[in-house]
């Protein structure tokens, strides 16, 4: 049992278990990622892959729905009209003649937006909590994997792409910068 001043060490992953983590959450992870998880696995602020009770999953990261993780990544643009219909749909308290059926339909109306929440980070993982209720995003599917984003919902209801100049920023660049949000536009 390390003491409790001290770190606990953590040591990189074995190709295995990378193969492993893979397989069990249906990703293939991007180059630049994987030799991170090759050689350094949880330095620095990135949170750590490790297989623990229930499976392979990131320490410190409750908010990456690991089901979604096989399906792409969103472009922002592509719900911006599911947001649109889900909020012309909010149920309206004059629109019902009791407070139990508001209640309900409104409890409805609100997992219906939970799902579309869960969705909005499908093919990401929180690779980096930044405390408030934002995040680092690294892609791991579709058009954009290996790019890095910010999840800025707490306060702007966006989730943004890093750039350098007018380019993606990768994980290897983000990691190099000492994993810090870049030009977030």
């Amino acid at each position: 049992m390390p003491l409790p001043w001290r770190p606990e060490l953590r040591s990189p992953l074995s190709d295995a278990e990378v193969r492993d983590a893979e397989r069990e959450l249906g990703v293939v992870f991007p180059g630049e990622y994987r030799e991170y998880l090759l050689r350094r696995n949880g330095e620095g602020r990135v949170n750590r892959l490790r297989r623990g009770a229930a499976g392979w999953g990131w320490e410190g990261d409750s908010r990456t729905d690991l089901a979604l993780l096989g399906t792409d990544f969103p472009h922002p643009d592509s719900y911006r009209d599911d947001e649109d219909r889900l909020d012309a749909r909010e149920p309206q308290r004059e629109d019902f003649a009791d407070e139990d059926a508001y209640g309900t339909a409104w409890q409805r109306w609100d997992d219906e937006c939970g799902v579309l929440q869960d969705r909005k980070t499908a093919g990401a993982v929180h690779i980096q909590g930044k405390g408030c209720g934002f995040a680092t995003l690294l892609v791991l599917t579709g058009p954009h994997r290996g790019e890095m984003w910010f999840d800025a919902r707490a306060t702007c209801d966006l989730i943004l792409p890093m750039r350098l100049g007018r380019e993606p920023v990768s994980f290897a660049q983000w990691f190099a910068r000492g994993c810090e949000t870049l030009g977030v536009w």
